[in-house]
Parts: structure tokens; sequence; C-alpha cells
């Protein structure tokens, strides 16, 4: 029997021996990748017990028990636990078991309130001639292997808090996060988040900047997950596999899934990194793994059907290379979104037949607003923190999140602005009566989609209020954003980044002015309202003369 056949013979027996384990998935049959075929040819079989951790001391006491059917994953393979909360996994020489949270369980936090709910097998580490260290040898498996759980009753209704690309470069950058962004929500306690995400480029790829990020982020005291970024990889990594060492030892498995509420997140690495090879640079790709694929495969066949799922990646879904086959796993689901960053503006994108999508309705997919903005660019402001606005004309910021049920709603939050800030609004500061019906207001509303409706009214100087007016979607450049880049590129030896060009984005709205405004000081009120109703406005202010 060679040394394949001895492979797949003790995983049958494995699985054979967990009979009585609820669940068992069948192995793969796609042509296994590098990863898989290290998998299949030099295997252990990791066990332990997940269990009710009464005294919270990371310890499995004599008189805590085990819970039972918990999934527990080697990143391909899930079963459950049995009656008293064992478990078996086959692992080889680079393995990370983690615990698939559940409903109603917390798993415990570290000091920067990063969950910990995984074990890194690495009997020899990481490469050790990268320039950021990643995970120490960990030595022989250990006998058993034993994850704490912390009994929390989760309500139906809650909220996240969802960063896209903090990507700080230095200490320096991570200071302007903390007082743009995390004083803020601190001072906002009122958010109620019960959790919060950073969907990749946590760091702008010195990794060494990994940890005070994370001191930072703590600070605003609740769980908080992780995404791999492009720029949070090791650079001098020969292939994918290696890539997120650093990643690893920080932050635990680069994908993974858990349970809050009635809710289930996915958090997926599409971030590829190919090293370089001969006249070929180093590059990277938006794709998956295969071994991933069939961890996402296991993943959701053991869920409810009708279950909302929450997928969480860098780079955005749609250019995604292998997107196709994780389509056919989540479009015949009725409740599905996902989430990105990566491009620093703020987009919906409504994924369909057009990109390959076969569900009976369209995807949802939000590209997140950057808590970094345009890479902590353009001029600074009285703090001494650069604007940072995002090519899209929005400011930099953060996203809340609030789920419940299959249902689920975004709200953006623009660094050091009120949370009512929602829109850019513009017109000219006076017109002329006869030049009216030429004159355009613009509104460029933030978290606005092709579902979102907007329109405008004229408030007059006694507070009367005129009818209500269509504004019509368009896609085009944020004025103020072209403006304020033009002004950059004529200031010489400029002590600031020069802001990235402007891009043309879908959530502007236009419409003409009424050409029966009669003269005098008018407020002109804008109303976008998205799918659920839920509205938001803006004013501007303007004044008509006499021609």
């Amino acid at each position: 029997m060679n040394q394949l056949s001895q492979s797949v013979t003790r995983f049958i027996l494995t699985c054979l021996i967990a009979s009585a384990l609820p669940h068992c998935p069948a192995m793969s049959q796609d042509k296994p990748d590098a990863k898989q075929q290290t998998f299949l040819s030099g295997t252990e079989t990791a066990s332990g017990v997940v269990f009710n951790d009464k005294n919270a001391n990371g310890k499995l006491d004599t008189d805590e028990a085990g819970i039972e059917d918990i999934r527990v994953s080697n990143g391909a393979q899930i079963v459950r636990t049995n009656a008293e909360g064992r478990y078996e996994l086959a692992v080889d020489n680079d393995s990370i078991i983690f615990v698939i949270k559940p409903r109603d369980w917390a798993t415990p936090l570290n000091q920067d309130h990063l969950p910990q709910f995984y074990y890194i097998h690495k009997p020899e580490g990481s490469p050790a001639d990268f320039r950021f260290p990643g995970v120490a040898p960990t030595g022989p498996l250990p006998k058993s292997i034993d994850f704490p759980l912390l009994r929390r009753v989760e309500p139906d209704k809650f909220k996240a808090i969802m960063f896209g690309d903090p990507q700080p470069r230095n200490v320096a950058e991570v200071e302007f996060m903390s007082h743009d962004v995390i004083e803020q929500i601190i001072a906002e306690e009122a958010h109620g988040a019960a959790f919060g995400v950073t969907l990749g480029d946590i760091v702008f790829d010195d990794l060494n900047v990994m940890e005070p990020h994370n001191q930072s982020v703590a600070l605003i005291g609740i769980p908080w997950y992780n995404v791999i970024g492009n720029h949070d990889l090791n650079l001098d990594a020969k292939t994918d596999e290696e890539s997120d060492e650093t990643f690893e030892r920080i932050y635990g498995p680069a994908y993974y899934s858990f349970d809050y509420g009635p809710t289930h997140f996915m958090v997926i690495d599409d971030v590829h990194w190919h090293g370089a090879e001969g006249d070929k640079k180093a590059h990277y790709h938006g794709g998956m793994s295969k071994q991933q694929m069939e961890f996402i495969r296991n993943d959701l066949a053991m869920i409810p059907e009708d279950q909302l799922v929450v997928l969480m990646m860098h780079i955005p879904l749609d250019g995604v290379r292998d997107r196709q086959e994780l389509y056919r796993l989540i479009e015949k689901r009725p409740a599905t979104v996902s989430l990105s960053a990566h491009t620093h503006y703020m987009e919906h994108r409504f994924i369909g037949e057009e990109d390959g999508w076969k569900g009976k309705k369209k995807h949802h997919h939000i590209v997140n607003v950057t808590v970094c903005g345009s890479w902590w660019r353009g001029r600074r402001d009285e703090r001494g923190i650069p604007h940072a606005t995002m090519s899209d004309g929005g400011p930099n910021g953060y996203s809340i999140m609030e789920f419940d049920g299959q249902n689920y709603t975004l709200e953006m939050r623009g660094a050091n602005l009120p949370a009512e800030y929602q829109m850019n609004l513009y017109a000219a500061e006076s017109v002329a009566q006869g030049d009216l019906e030429k004159s355009m207001l613009i509104a460029n509303v933030f978290n606005g989609s092709a579902k979102t409706i907007v329109s405008f009214r004229v408030v007059n100087q006694q507070g009367e209020y005129g009818n209500w007016h269509p504004m019509n979607a368009t896609t085009m450049v944020d004025p103020a954003f072209a403006a304020e880049k033009k002004r950059e590129e004529e200031v010489p030896d400029r002590p600031w980044t020069l802001l990235p060009g402007p891009h043309p984005t879908p959530h502007m709205w236009k419409a003409n002015l009424p050409a029966d405004l009669p003269t005098g000081t008018h407020v002109l009120e804008v109303r976008a309202t998205n799918v659920i109703g839920k509205q938001v406005t803006g004013r501007r202010i303007i004044r008509v003369q006499t021609k």
C-alpha cells in the first residue's frame, strides 16, 4: 500500500472511530492543491474536548463538562463533538484546529480582545528567514487540544462594527486612527455593537504595526475579528501557503466561521499570493485555495438553509477568480450578503446574471468605507490628521451593521463627523432667477445604492415646505474631491501625500432646480430613502437673485 493510500485509509478509519459524532464529511473529489497534498501525505490525529469553562480559567477542570454538537475544523473537514464534547480530526505538520463558535457561547479573548478559538500545530514553526516572525515551533502534537467556551446568551437582533483598511504604515498612522475613529467609537457607547470586524489591510506591509494597531482597537472593548488583506502578507513568502505566517501568529486561521445570534459569519481569505519566480515579480490575485473551498462546502452543509450567511473578505467578491464555485454554494440560499474593502471607496454592488450568478435574486455585495480613507493622504487638519477623503468624495470612517433574522441594515459613519452627516450636496451659492432651470443640485449619498430613492424640496425663509422633486441617479466624480485634487497639485513642495485620482461613483444623484423659485434665501433639503425605508437627510442653502 503506497503512502497516499495509507493516508486515505487512516482518514476513513478516523471517520469510523468518530461515528458517534453527528457528521463526518466526505472527502473532496477535487484534485488536491499543494496544501491538500501535504495534508494527505502525512497525518496525525488531533483530539480534545470542547468544554463549558464555568470558572473562565481556560482549563478543563474535573467539574466541567464537555459540550455536545460543537463544530470543530482542521481547515478542510469539520466534525461535531460527541456527547462528552470530544472530537477527532486529522492534522499535518502545518495545521490549525479551530472551533466554530456556536450561538450563545463565547470564546476567550486575549488582552487585545482577539478571540482565542484555535490551536496552531506547526512542529517546526514558520520559515525562519522571513522579515516578520511567524509561529514559533509548537513541538509534538499535544495529547489533548481542549477548547474552552463561555456561556453567553445572544439576542436575535444585534449590531457589529465593520472596519475596512485601517492600513497604518507606522505607529504615527495608528495614532491617526486612534484620534480620528477609535475615540469617536468609544464616545458613542450607544452603538451597542456585539463585536467588530476588520475587512483586511489591517496594516500597510509593516507587520510589526499589527500589535500597536490591535492595542488601539482593543480600547473599543468588544471582541474583534480580522480578515487577511493583501498588505497583511509576508511579502517574502514563496508560496500562498506561507504568506500568512505572521497573520496566523497574531490572529489565527486566515479563514474560519462563527455564529452570533441566529446569524452565520464566514471569514474568507481571498488574497492568493504568488512569490517571485524567475522573471516574474511577486504579486497577488483574488482567489481561494481548494482546501478553503472544501471548508466552505462543509461549513455551509452543516447550517440551516434559511440561516443568514454573512461572507466577509478583503477583495470584492466580483474580483475573485474562482468565485463561480462560491456562487454555486450560496446562490440557492434565501439570505446571504457579503462585505469587502480594498478599493478605498464605498459601493453597493448587486451581482446578477452578467457575472454568472444564477440565484433568483441578485446577491448584495458591500464594499465598505475605509478607516484610512485614501491611505491617510491629503492636507492635515487642525489636529494634524490628514482629511483622507476617499476617491468617491466620501469621508473615511466605518460602518455599523444591524442583523435581525434574515434581515440586515448598514449605516456609514464618517470619521470625526456627526452620525447624521450622510451626504455632500453641491449647488451654486447664488443663482439668478432666469438661470434656475439650468442650475443643478448634486447629491453624493455616501451609503447610497441602486435601490436608494433620492428627492429634494425647497424650504423658504418663512419655513414653508415645497413639494418633493425626484433626483436622478448618475455616475460621476465628486465635485469637491476633484477640486481639492486640483488645488493640491498646484501647491509646490507639499508637506503631505497627494490624494489619489477621483473615482467616478454610482452613489450620485442630480436634478435641476425649480424654475419658479422666488428671490431670497432658501434651504434645499435632500432626502435619501433606502430599500428598507430608512431615511437620511442633508441641507444646502442657496440665494436666488434677480437677473
